[in-house]
């Protein structure tokens, strides 16, 4: 497998694949993570999808000292001197997140998450090579062949792979180069971002500030706690007058002090953000927009390549990575034999509709924060990050449930196409999530009434069975089957990816028959 692009997508899908022993290499022309922390948080489905690789404690423990954020205030002013026009409480939870997940919202640094994400694909045998850029490529019926060029030498060679995930950004050069289109309004803003440090103790007046949103130097601007005395500052430039990499420390000290409203404040330090170039000022642009292919032939779409949306509710990183887990174990499947070449068609089925939905929530939740100008539909936020609903060949729809309701229904509890209920259990005397018994391949949960005979029908097929409420798992608040939706001996068949393929209610006349069937359906194996 060959990945282009090195930011928080590209670098999960090689975690992924690796993790499940799919030989992975992937190629970023920056010779290393970004310093700039970008996005700041990620929310508890993205930490559920880290979990299930062993990761949720590691990235706890890299929290950024702002990580409390139930404490801090978001505002809207016309500079942070100024008496704000909007305030609120920064809420990282919402009704029903809760109980809901095991996980919690994290508020770590883009470019530590990185890092972390770096290192454990590594851990897990991924090839990551920075410093080297995907110049070409040509594919046909068997792989892809690629053009790597070395950044610091310009020595080219070539490779070759049996598919190609591009996680290239926004302005992915893959993907025009397969001729994909985009819908939606496209680039929103062009922002300049940097880190600088400075005491505001007098502009914040007492306030413990989470995230502002201002109108000096321009509207659109934005700032935030990154540690201790150091902030994160945004702001919308114009690319047609100014260039990023012209802006000087008095343009970026002028800047600040427009937007903290003190013409006079001592900025003492701005930061570099990129190493090759010594630039302090990083540069880009905040779009929205889809692709209207997820894949080309042995080409996949992943991340901002694939869709982009605005920052706010920590949804357009958190969208990427959950791309490149959807993606990973369909991938690991058919290269090891497992299932078909059509399951690959599965992911633009699922996850293209996910990103539409998803665009459109982080848009009106743009305007409401900026302008409080959103439509207020009330789409819950749990529903946008935990309630979205598959309708693939992946997944084995019940009766009167092809028209059923659209995704993004907060509770179905079980059904089919839906992300596994949690549910806490007791294994060994300690407290675990059902979650956290999905990932490596598929699971089939049962009870003890169905536990042999589905024993017996999933050892052929290779699909491991755990049974609740037997000796091995416990269910202390008797909820398995209201949560799962099945009776006694009914059993629920949970992809890796922690989504239900396929339930029944009760133990069929032949589970083995019947496991067969939904198998070959499933993994394209008729």
């Amino acid at each position: 497998m060959l990945i282009a692009g090195g930011a928080v997508v590209g670098l999960s899908a090689a975690l992924f694949l690796a993790w499940h022993g799919v030989p992975a290499m992937l190629v970023e022309r920056k010779p290393s993570t970004l310093r700039h922390p970008r996005a700041r948080m990620i929310n508890p489905r993205t930490v559920e999808v880290y979990r299930s690789l062993g990761m949720e404690r590691s990235i706890l423990a890299a929290r950024s000292l702002s990580a409390d954020l139930s404490t801090k205030t978001m505002i809207r002013a016309k500079t942070l001197d100024d008496h704000e026009a909007q305030s609120s409480p920064m809420r990282t939870e919402a009704p029903g997140l809760t109980a809901a997940t095991p996980c919690t919202w994290c508020s770590i640094d883009q470019n530590r998450l990185e890092e972390i994400v770096a290192d454990h694909a590594a851990k897990f045998g991924a090839d990551v090579r920075y410093s080297t850029e995907l110049v070409a490529f040509e594919q046909d019926g068997q792989g892809v062949t690629a053009t790597l060029r070395d950044a610091d030498t310009g020595e080219e060679r070539r490779v070759r792979a049996r598919y190609l995930i591009a996680a290239d950004g926004i302005r992915s050069s893959i993907r025009g180069r397969l001729g994909i289109g985009v819908t939606g309004p496209g680039v929103l803003q062009n922002i300049v971002s940097l880190v600088f440090k400075a005491d505001l103790s007098g502009p914040l007046r007492g306030r413990d500030l989470g995230l502002g949103y201002f109108d000096r130097p321009r509207s659109g601007t934005r700032m935030m706690p990154l540690d201790g005395s150091r902030w994160v500052f945004i702001t919308p430039y114009d690319p047609a007058t100014t260039s990023a990499d012209d802006l000087d420390d008095e343009w970026c000290t002028e800047a600040v002090r427009a937007a903290v409203g003190v013409p006079d404040l001592r900025v003492d330090d701005i930061e570099v953000q990129i190493e090759r170039t010594g630039a302090k000022v990083l540069g880009y642009e905040i779009g929205a927009q889809l692709a209207d292919r997820y894949r080309s032939g042995r080409v996949f779409l992943a991340g901002d390549a694939a869709h982009a949306m605005p920052p706010t509710g920590a949804l357009g990183a958190a969208t990427g990575v959950q791309d490149a887990h959807n993606l990973a174990w369909k991938l690991a499947a058919v290269l090891s034999g497992k299932a078909g070449p059509g399951l690959l068609d599965t992911y633009e089925q699922e996850r293209h509709p996910v990103a539409r939905h998803t665009i459109d929530y982080a848009m009106n939740t743009m305007r409401e924060r900026i302008s409080a100008e959103g439509d207020g539909k009330a789409v819950s936020y749990p529903a946008i990050i935990l309630g979205y609903r598959y309708r693939s060949a992946a997944v084995l729809p019940e009766d009167g449930d092809a028209d059923g309701p659209p995704a993004l229904e907060p509770e179905l509890l079980g059904a089919p196409g839906t992300r596994a209920p949690h549910l806490p259990l007791i294994r060994d005397g300690a407290r675990i999530s059902a979650l956290d018994l999905f990932g490596a391949g598929p699971v089939l949960l049962t009870d003890a009434e169905g536990g042999e005979a589905w024993r017996r029908a999933a050892g052929p097929a290779g699909v491991e069975v755990r049974v609740i409420g037997g000796g091995e798992l416990t269910d202390p608040e008797g909820r398995w089957r209201q949560a799962y939706g099945v009776g006694p001996g009914g059993a629920v068949l949970v992809r890796p990816d922690g989504f239900v393929a396929w339930r029944t209610p009760a133990l069929p006349a032949d589970p083995a028959a019947e496991l067969r069937q939904v198998l070959a359906r499933i993994l394209d194996l008729a």
